[in-house]
């Protein structure tokens, strides 16, 4: 589905406030309630918009540490791959799962309490991962800058 300038400021709108009522969200992208409304509901339906969520403070749930996990794999073959993603998705504490190209296999954003946890992590559930040859960590020492919002230009 092509998006319009339209589309673009209501989906920068919902972005930074998911919340925000229809005659609001009309009145700031300068529409009528009804068409903002039928373009909510058709960038949803085409999949544009993805789901809505409440974003939870890491430091105020108990989870400040960020560890950044690189993993190989013995052998890069479907069945090995599909076995370690399926496993990988039951681990709450992995924000994030990514396929990568270069020395290894995978890159993990782990959530954690603090060291413990992770050695935690790392011992009961990394390690028993399928597939898994190597496993690297790097210690997030502080964020930066972390976006939710893609930039739509």
């Amino acid at each position: 589905m092509p998006i319009d300038r339209y589309d673009k400021l209501i989906l920068k709108a919902l972005q930074k406030d998911g919340r925000i009522s229809n005659v609001q969200l009309a009145q700031q992208v300068s529409l009528s309630e009804s068409a903002c409304l039928r373009r909510v509901r058709a960038l949803e339906e085409s999949g544009i918009i993805d789901r809505y969520a409440a974003l939870v403070s890491q430091n105020a749930a108990g989870l400040p540490g960020n560890v950044f996990v690189q993993i190989g794999l013995h052998r890069e073959v479907e069945s090995e791959l599909s076995a370690f993603e399926d496993a990988v998705r039951n681990i709450p504490e992995v924000m994030e799962c990514y396929l990568m190209s270069g020395e290894f296999d995978y890159l993990l954003r782990v959530v954690v309490a603090d060291m413990a946890d992770f050695e935690r992590i790392h011992k009961t559930e990394l390690t028993r991962l399928p597939g898994v040859a190597r496993v690297n960590s790097s210690f997030g020492i502080r964020t930066v800058q972390r976006k939710t919002e893609l930039p739509l230009h």
